[in-house]
C-alpha cells in the first residue's frame, strides 16, 4: 500500500476508528489533550483536506490529517506543519 500523501506519516490504530484529539496525542503531535483541543478549536488542523474544529470527529484508516504551523485563514494558502495517515489492521481501510 503506498502512501495517499507524499511525505505522510503513517499512524497505525489498533481500533476501527479514533477521536481526532486522541489521534494527534497517539502519533505524537501534541503533548496533551488540552493542546490537542487548543489546536483543533483555532484551526490548525484539517482531515482530509478540510478543516476540522470537532476534537470528537473520528478518524478511520485512510483518513489524511495535516497539522499546519499556522491556522486556516480564509482565501490563505497554508504552509508547514506534519502530515500523517492513519492506518489499521491489514485488511483495514480502503
Amino acid at each position: 500500500m503506498t502512501s495517499k500523501q507524499r511525505g505522510a506519516v503513517k499512524v497505525r490504530i489498533t481500533g476501527p476508528h479514533i477521536k481526532l484529539d486522541q489521534f494527534l496525542k497517539w502519533a505524537g503531535a501534541v503533548p496533551t489533550g488540552g493542546h490537542a483541543r487548543a489546536l483543533i478549536e483555532e484551526g490548525y488542523v484539517t482531515i482530509n483536506g478540510e478543516q476540522e474544529v470537532r476534537r470528537g470527529r473520528k478518524l478511520h484508516p485512510g483518513d489524511i490529517v495535516s497539522v499546519s504551523d499556522q491556522p486556516a485563514r480564509e482565501g490563505k494558502q497554508r504552509q508547514g506543519g506534519q502530515v500523517y495517515e492513519v492506518t489499521g489492521a491489514e485488511g483495514d481501510g480502503p
